[in-house]
């Protein structure tokens, strides 16, 4: 019998908006013709499509598919038995990477232009008559 301890290790989600199909497939360890099929017996992955057809992943969209992986092949469930556990409502992700690692240059580029527009927003507010720090028009 297979424990979650047991599964295979899967590399680190990057913190980037889209991925490609190929990207999933090795972030996943799914071959791409799985994830196509998937996407017609799971309502709730749907990638965007862009032109010539190509598929874009967001990160909640890697996530559930990890998570379907994990029922299928971890788990042991039929893609009907993963279908109804992922639509019942009761699911939720226990993925360790559930949060995105960021590398540290990753995490200072992103709290820098976290900065920068929570100034721009402060200076926005204040330039419309708004007190910064109760947020109430004066």
């Amino acid at each position: 019998m297979t424990t979650r301890d047991d599964s295979v290790s899967l590399p680190p989600i990057p913190a980037k908006r889209y991925f490609t199909i190929g990207e999933v497939s090795e972030l996943c360890q799914v071959k791409p013709h799985v994830l196509r099929y998937w996407e017609q017996e799971f309502t709730q992955l749907k990638p965007v499509k862009r032109r010539g057809n190509r598929r874009y992943y967001q990160h909640h969209e890697v996530m559930l598919i990890r998570r379907i992986r994990n029922l299928l092949y971890e788990e042991g469930f039929t893609i009907a038995g993963a279908r109804n556990r992922l639509s019942s409502g009761n699911e939720t992700v226990h993925d360790q990477d559930a949060a995105v690692r960021l590398s540290p240059t990753e995490f200072q580029t992103l709290r820098r232009d976290l900065t920068a527009v929570r100034d721009m927003l402060s200076k926005a507010l204040q330039d419309a008559g708004f007190q910064s720090d109760t947020g109430v028009q004066g």
